[in-house]
């Protein structure tokens, strides 16, 4: 018989022994991917609130974000919670920051097209159809915006330095405003110094000229009445004559009073 028949016992024994033998792994199986770690709530509100109670000056921001990764990894409302490090926590302050400023604006829109009778319920509904209308994405921060709103260090700093992007631009404007103003340079100054000198000669020569003419009406109305110029003691009774002759002149010619 042949030995390498397929019918043969000797091959179907070997094939029978093979199949029934188990292969040891051990430590060669393939890891599982790790997932990623969302951020929660309460990770959420204890990020904000290290940032908001961490002094950032005169630390370089390699410490200060060191600073925010200590006060997150030892809040007790994190307790079992895996630690994070710091740039995942300046990661995920960026897009809460960023998200927040541009609900700011949506939030501001919605109060201004507020009709009469709408609550505050309504505003949230409408802000949050303006964020998507705007960023084509739903706003999911909503807990983040409660928590910064109304702290004035988040304020000054993120809206003033972002302008809350296109909803917040007014604000925007005015900051940069401010800061471009400068002082006028030295040649300015003294352009300006020269051009004001130049405007009051200009108004004293007029005046100087009103004044000259002034005095040749009255001398004219003295002359004409046989009167010459008094001195200071005498101007008050020139002035009441002046006006006495003036009356008669118009009741004589037939004028109105």
């Amino acid at each position: 018989m042949d030995p390498f028949s397929l019918n043969s016992p000797g091959l179907v024994n070997l094939l029978a022994s093979q199949s029934s033998q188990t292969i040891d792994l051990g430590c060669s199986e393939v890891p599982k991917p790790a997932s990623k770690r969302k951020w929660t709530t309460k990770k959420d509100i204890v990020l904000i609130s290290a940032w908001l109670n961490t002094s950032k000056d005169p630390i370089k921001a390699a410490k200060f974000w060191k600073r925010i990764e200590e006060y997150v990894n030892a809040s007790p409302l994190l307790i079992g919670s895996v630690p994070r490090e710091w740039s995942q926590c300046k990661q995920r302050w960026g897009r809460v920051n960023e998200q927040v400023c541009n609900f700011v604006g949506s939030h501001e829109a919605a109060l201004k097209e507020q009709a009469s009778g709408q609550n505050e319920n309504d505003v949230m509904k409408a802000a949050h159809d303006i964020f998507f209308n705007d960023y084509h994405v739903k706003f999911s921060l909503e807990h983040c915006w409660r928590e910064l709103r109304f702290d004035q260090k988040w304020r000054s700093h993120s809206l003033s330095k972002d302008g809350a992007k296109e909803k917040m631009k007014e604000p925007a404007e005015e900051v940069s405003a401010e800061e471009d103003v400068r002082p006028p340079g030295v040649k300015a100054s003294k352009a300006a110094k020269r051009k004001k000198h130049a405007n009051e000669a200009a108004f004293d020569q007029i005046e100087s000229i009103l004044a000259v003419k002034n005095n040749i009406s009255k001398q004219k109305i003295l002359d004409r009445h046989g009167l010459h110029e008094v001195d200071a003691c005498g101007r008050g009774c020139l002035f009441f004559i002046s006006v006495s002759l003036g009356i008669r002149s118009r009741v004589a010619g037939g004028g109105c009073l």
